[in-house]
């Protein structure tokens, strides 16, 4: 992964946008070349004071429907919170997270914005540059963009549009429950993108992000009571 640098959190914030604004056009659409059989979600959480970010990595099995493996990593924020720009706080986590999977997952589900960003560039998108690995974002709220009109059935599904450019889907998982919010992260369209969030989703959240949401916070309540 050439881009990213160990020392990226001391970018400044118009050096920080212009990264994200190049790696926006490294992002691929394409197809997923294989059958996906094992599906990593990916969540974040920070402490009290936010001076660390928590990350877990939930392995899906398709086949199975069960999470064969979770992987847990904490890292010290350095670069500032500000809207827009979390993914630099967050990404140190993550990949320290993934480096402790043993298994390789064949999509990654980010709870978090892709192309539905500011500058084309959430962190799905970061993450899926830095392992090169069909990536997508399975965001809980909008970023960016508007929608109206979302029918109430599981399935149903409508752009998310900013300045006239869809930039991801609206998309129901479960009838009469809030919908989410897909976007593109790499090497996947989001065509295929919703195909995998929806299979995945017994409930509102995809399984995979569903358990590594209730991981990170295990793991973020076991470091504050031992601080």
């Amino acid at each position: 992964m050439p881009w990213f640098s160990p020392d990226f959190e001391a970018l400044s914030l118009p050096e920080a946008r212009a990264l994200q604004e190049r790696l926006a056009g490294l992002v691929r659409e394409e197809d997923v070349d294989k059958t996906v059989r094992l599906v990593a979600g990916v969540d974040v959480a920070y402490d009290g004071g936010g001076g660390h970010a928590h990350a877990a990595v939930a392995l899906w099995d398709v086949a199975s429907g069960r999470v064969i493996e979770t992987a847990t990593a904490s890292a010290e924020t350095h670069f500032p919170y500000v809207p827009g720009f979390l993914a630099w706080r967050e990404l140190p986590a993550v990949l320290a997270a993934f480096g402790r999977l043993g298994g390789h997952p064949d999509v990654v589900l980010v709870d978090g914005h892709g192309r539905a960003h500011p500058r084309r560039c959430g962190l799905a998108c970061l993450v899926g540059l830095a392992l090169d690995l069909p990536t997508a974002g399975c965001a809980k709220s909008v970023l960016v963009g508007s929608f109206s009109g979302l029918a109430a059935e599981r399935g149903a599904r409508l752009p998310l549009v900013d300045r006239g450019e869809a930039i991801g889907a609206v998309l129901r998982t479960r009838t009469g429950v809030r919908p989410v919010y897909v976007s593109v992260g790499h090497r996947i369209t989001l065509e295929g993108a919703c195909g995998v969030v929806l299979r995945a989703s017994r409930f509102r959240l995809p399984e995979p992000l569903r358990i590594a949401h209730t991981t990170v916070t295990s793991l973020r309540a076991a470091r504050i009571r031992g601080a």
